[in-house]
This record gives structure tokens, C-alpha cells and sequence, in this order.
């Protein structure tokens, strides 16, 4: 039997849009106030979905601790109350939430075996959310 399980992080986090393949004004115009030269910050929910069969003994997909664990130390320590255009994972792309999104999804998908990444999903502000589920 294949299940899933999800679960949602809290991260608080800043970050300017802005790309060196545009121009000042370009970058103004595509990403409007998310290009301020001193960037901007929300409270981002990040949900977390593994999948998998449902182990005999524990009746659990994931064992809830660990991932808890995991997350924390490879995503909330990491991008928690910081600057995410400072974090060398964001040297060669945007930090949009896409971007973050993808990323969560990539830094946790080695990890969380047995259990497979299913998708992440990004609660950007109360209107915009963002989904990853992998190539």
C-alpha cells in the first residue's frame, strides 16, 4: 500500500529579485517592487510531501521525527531569517519562490529514503503558493 504524508514549515526569509541578463530597467519592469536595491521578506510556509509504502510494523510512510530533523537542519537552518541572493545556491538563478520551491524539493529528495519526495509546495503570501514535484 503506497501513502503520503505532508508536513508544513514556518521560514522567514528576504530576497531581490533581480538577474544580470537584464538590464536596470528590465528588471524593474519584470519584477516590479521585488527589485527594490534592498529587497524584501516574507513568512514562507513550506509543505513537504513524502510517499511511499506503509512500513508493517510502524504503520508510518516516514518517521515523522527524522524528517522533522532533516528539514530543519538542511532548510530551516539554511535559508531561516536570511538573505536568500546571499546563499551560494542562488549565485547562478533568481531566488524567486519557483526557484526556492525547486531547490527545497532538491536538497531534500537524497534524504528522506525510504520514503520518496513527492512535492513541495511554497505559501509565498496569502494569494501566491508555488508546487514542485520533480522533472
Amino acid at each position: 500500500m503506497r501513502a503520503y504524508f505532508g508536513r508544513r514549515y514556518s521560514l522567514s526569509a528576504s530576497h531581490r529579485l533581480h538577474t544580470e541578463a537584464l538590464s536596470a530597467g528590465q528588471n524593474r519592469a519584470v519584477y516590479g517592487k521585488c527589485n527594490h536595491p534592498h529587497g524584501h521578506g516574507h513568512n514562507y510556509v513550506v509543505e513537504v510531501m513524502v510517499g511511499g509504502p506503509v512500513d508493517p510494523a510502524t504503520g508510518f510512510v516516514t518517521d515523522l521525527t527524522r524528517l522533522d530533523s532533516i528539514v530543519q537542519a538542511r532548510i530551516l537552518d539554511r535559508f531561516d531569517h536570511r538573505n536568500l541572493n546571499l546563499d551560494p545556491i542562488f549565485a547562478n538563478r533568481v531566488p524567486t519562490t519557483e526557484n526556492l520551491c525547486k531547490t527545497v524539493f532538491e536538497i531534500l529528495e537524497e534524504s528522506v529514503a525510504p520514503a520518496e519526495m513527492v512535492q513541495v509546495r511554497v505559501e509565498e503570501t496569502e494569494n501566491n503558493f508555488f508546487e514542485y514535484s520533480g522533472e
